[in-house]
């Protein structure tokens, strides 16, 4: 992990350190500072706005392990530019680009992104279909469904159709899908907080759990068979990660599929190795899990 990422060390309360011990044998606490922007092939050449955008100031660095995920530092706000006013880029953080990049959606294919708002995964899921096939972003939010238009439109994108809807209900819809993102909410992690400890509880992990579970019982019901789903949440806690896999195979007629990435540490159960979990102190992100599944 770069260094140059780490703000300062989080003092860890005594029941969240041997939880995270029994995950991971050194573990430390950082809260990490990790800038990072997405490229959008869809409105522009990656290495004419790369180069662009040096030429302004801003320093940037090619993240090995993403498609299209780079470091900055700039001077100003990036939001400012004019490239980012035209949708060439994404302020998206670099472990929020992983699950779009491991579910790999293809042109021609119907998806789902079940948590769409405000738009980032749901605008890089159709950079890789290139605008071609059906996009369906649900999202239960009006106000967040507001955003997530906006992102939708700055960012060129021309084959979504967005529904105010509680993805738990997207049976409703009737229709059977390719690929499915759930990118579940969940409980986050401490690295973007510093008082993210005094604001969580083992209760907060159980109930995010069953409402994870809610989602993905959802997202079976609606995948054809053969079908892919991966399931990400931005949580290291084992009620919200491994135990929503392994209940997920226990439930349905699917299996754990390999993610292809070469980040992150396996998931802490003997089933649950095909998963990653991304430690702050490993990868210098935000804390992360991503599994992948195909149904049977």
């Amino acid at each position: 992990m770069n260094e140059e990422n780490i703000i300062e060390k989080v003092r860890v309360p005594t029941f969240f350190k041997k939880r995270y011990e029994s995950q991971i044998d050194d573990f430390d606490s950082p809260l990490v500072n990790m800038k990072a922007i997405r490229v959008n092939t869809l409105l522009c050449n990656e290495k004419k706005l790369i180069n662009d955008l040096k030429k302004k100031g801003v320093k940037l660095n090619k993240i090995d392990w993403l498609d299209k995920g780079y470091t900055f530092e700039s001077d100003f706000s990036m939001s400012s530019t004019a490239e980012y006013l035209k949708g060439f880029f994404y302020l998206q953080e670099a472990a929020s680009q992983i699950p779009v990049q491991v579910l790999n959606p293809s042109p021609g294919e119907l998806v789902l992104d079940m948590s769409a708002a405000p738009g980032s995964k749901t605008t890089q899921i159709a950079s890789y279909m290139n605008n071609e096939g059906v996009l369906v972003a649900l999202d239960n939010s009006s106000r967040r469904i507001e955003k997530l238009n906006n992102n939708i439109e700055r960012m060129g994108v021309t084959n979504s159709i967005v529904y105010n809807k509680d993805a738990r209900f997207a049976n409703d819809l009737n229709i059977k899908f390719d690929k499915i993102l759930l990118d579940a909410p969940c409980s986050g992690n401490y690295c973007v907080e510093d008082s993210w400890f005094l604001k969580r509880t083992s209760e907060d992990f159980d109930m995010k759990s069953d409402t994870q579970k809610q989602l993905f019982s959802e997202a079976f019901q609606i995948l054809k068979k053969s079908g892919e789903i991966v399931y990400s949440t931005c949580s290291l806690e084992i009620e919200e990660d491994e135990e929503v896999v392994e209940w997920a195979l226990e439930t349905f007629n699917l299996k754990l599929i390999d993610t292809d990435l070469n980040m992150g540490n396996p998931g802490c159960t003997e089933k649950t190795k095909l998963c990653r979990k991304f430690w702050p102190h490993k990868t210098g992100t935000q804390g992360f899990f991503v599994a992948k599944f195909k149904k049977l």
